[in-house]
């Protein structure tokens, strides 16, 4: 998986990401100042940068500036300024995406993958028996018509399509899909299996032959 430099002055966001992320396979370090950012980048590579925007020193956009001017990293902007200037602004020094705080934990991590997969010039859809999946746009589509589904259960989905046979304990889910030190319960996990079904049963999928549960341990999806 990925190397991610997490730059942010508040270190309780810092673990925040790393405990989200980390259970994915990413490496992560934790960096509390632009400066000592690129210090890093000088000394160790990294395949993406999370960068927030309102630090002393050196802002994030000075930062991303800086950055773009040596090295050709994904950045990600991550900052509570939502205005349409500021995510301009961020765009035109270079950041590939810009995601607004609070965020969505689930949107957050399709956005780096996403990122990542234009990095790496991997295809951002996964096909399966008529079901569309796009990682970029967050869309699905089964023989042409749109489902609408929440983040949650997007990444949902994503996570079974990429992982055919698998089974997910609820905890897993917990912790991959919602983030560690969040108080969900594993009757919100099936209340979000059950929406998706339902999702996609309206939509002429066949959900119940694919999205099986395993009793006892969790879910999974079959090939």
């Amino acid at each position: 998986m990925a190397t991610i430099l997490l730059v942010d002055d508040e270190t309780r966001m810092l673990d925040l990401l790393s405990l989200y992320l980390t259970p994915l396979g990413h490496k992560c370090f934790k960096i509390t100042s632009a400066l000592d950012a690129i210090r890093f980048l000088e000394e160790q590579q990294a395949d993406l940068v999370l960068l927030d925007v309102m630090m002393p020193e050196m802002d994030g956009w000075e930062a991303c500036r800086e950055i773009r001017k040596h090295w050709d990293i994904p950045i990600i902007m991550l900052t509570a300024m939502s205005e349409k200037p500021d995510i301009v602004k961020g765009l035109k020094m270079g950041a590939d995406d810009y995601v607004t705080k609070p965020f969505d934990e689930g949107e957050l991590v399709a956005r780096i993958e996403a990122v990542l997969r234009r990095q790496s010039g991997k295809s951002p859809l996964i096909a399966f028996k008529g079901l569309n999946l796009n990682a970029d746009s967050f869309e699905l589509q089964y023989n042409g018509t749109t489902i609408p589904l929440t983040p949650k259960e997007f990444s949902l989905l994503q996570l079974f399509l990429q992982n055919r046979n698998k089974v997910f304990t609820r905890e897993h889910l917990i912790s991959t899909i919602w983030g560690y030190g969040v108080g969900t319960e594993d009757r919100t996990i099936d209340s979000h299996v059950r929406n998706l079904r339902d999702k996609l049963r309206k939509a002429g999928f066949a959900a119940d032959e694919y999205l099986t549960t395993v009793w006892g341990v969790g879910y999974k999806w079959l090939e």
